[in-house]
């Protein structure tokens, strides 16, 4: 039998602070999940859930102070992140780990021309000279759909449009071929011919490289679509972890089913065709003892408020942290 192989990224337990003058907000509470080679990971979640702030303590993007992990273990290709030199770090990122981030209108610098931000990294993670790297930027940045590439490098990041930015954020995420791809909402400013382009991208860049990637999003159809397993985040936590297939077909938290419910139905009657989740989300300085959803959730009992349930297997690489079964309506039996 053939060994399978090793997980590209194995989070286990990830803790992050931030200090506040509040008190201390816990915005990642135990996050635990791994990735394999061509293997696509779809992590949803509402706004504030913690997908953003798991995914930049993963690359050590986040300000300290006032951040800071406090716990956990990030391996990367066995190599454990948390004790690499700051010079490892940069060589980490954008040559191994290519980052897409959420917002294209300002991760890009003004200052400086579309074709240097592609070519500098192009250089220093691969190598080549600079004529070299101007070529594979003008081809990478054809490769995600912008027209007239080689011209367009000498351009300034406010010539382009949102959309545009955002296909050259991605071009710079995948200009050194990187083992992993975190990628943030990275579709959200884009139509939806250029999104399916850029996801056949993906899609063949995956396979052909074996790549693993992160994908962050609130498009739940897209996830469906595209990912082999899902993470449903909600309040820093992992709430729920499992393949694709069974996350929509047998979702076995109450947030993942109140998830599924608020996706919008062009069919039924008017009044109910939009839904949403009742209540708000808990405040995080408040140290997690007790599952977070409980005050949300129509299922809860008292051990909800008082214990934060661990993640539990309910099928094969199906996993849910809740104390309630939707088989039986009743406190699982742990």
């Amino acid at each position: 039998m053939l060994d399978e192989p090793a997980a590209v990224l194995e989070v286990s337990d990830l803790r992050t602070v931030f200090a506040t003058r509040d008190g201390a907000v816990h915005a990642v509470n135990g996050v635990s999940f791994s990735i394999g080679p061509g293997e696509l990971l779809g992590v949803v979640g509402e706004s504030g859930s913690g997908k953003s702030v798991t995914m930049m303590s993963l690359m050590g993007l986040l300000p300290s102070p006032p951040a800071t992990i406090t716990g956990g273990s990030i391996l990367f290709q066995g190599r454990e992140v948390r004790e690499m030199t700051p010079r490892q770090m940069r060589h980490l990122r954008g040559g191994e780990i290519g980052f897409v981030f959420q917002d294209p209108m300002t991760s890009l610098n003004p200052v400086f021309t579309v074709g240097y931000q592609l070519v500098e990294p192009i250089r220093v993670h691969m190598g080549l000279s600079k004529a070299a790297a101007r070529t594979r930027a003008a081809e990478i940045l054809a490769l995600v759909g912008i027209p007239d590439a080689k011209a367009r490098l000498d351009d300034y990041p406010h010539q382009f449009s949102g959309g545009m930015r955002q296909r050259v954020m991605i071009a710079m995420a995948l200009s050194c071929d990187p083992k992993l791809l975190i990628a943030d909402e990275p579709t959200t400013a884009l139509d939806v011919t250029i999104q399916a382009q850029i996801l056949e991208i993906v899609r063949e860049l995956r396979h052909r490289l074996g790549m693993g990637i992160v994908w962050i999003t609130h498009d739940l159809g897209l996830v469906a679509g595209i990912a082999d397993r899902v993470i449903v985040m909600y309040a820093g936590q992992v709430v729920e972890h499992g393949p694709v297939s069974a996350i929509f077909s047998d979702p076995q938290h109450p947030y993942t089913r109140a998830l599924l419910g608020t996706v919008p139905s062009v069919t039924g009657p008017r009044e109910k065709r939009l839904r949403t989740i009742e209540g708000q989300p808990p405040i995080l300085t408040a140290d997690p003892h007790y599952c977070p959803f409980s005050a949300r959730c129509r299922h809860v009992f008292n051990r909800c408020r008082s214990e934060n349930p661990p993640r539990l297997p309910v099928g094969d690489g199906h996993d849910v942290a809740c104390w309630w079964d939707p088989a039986t309506d009743d406190p699982r039996d742990v």
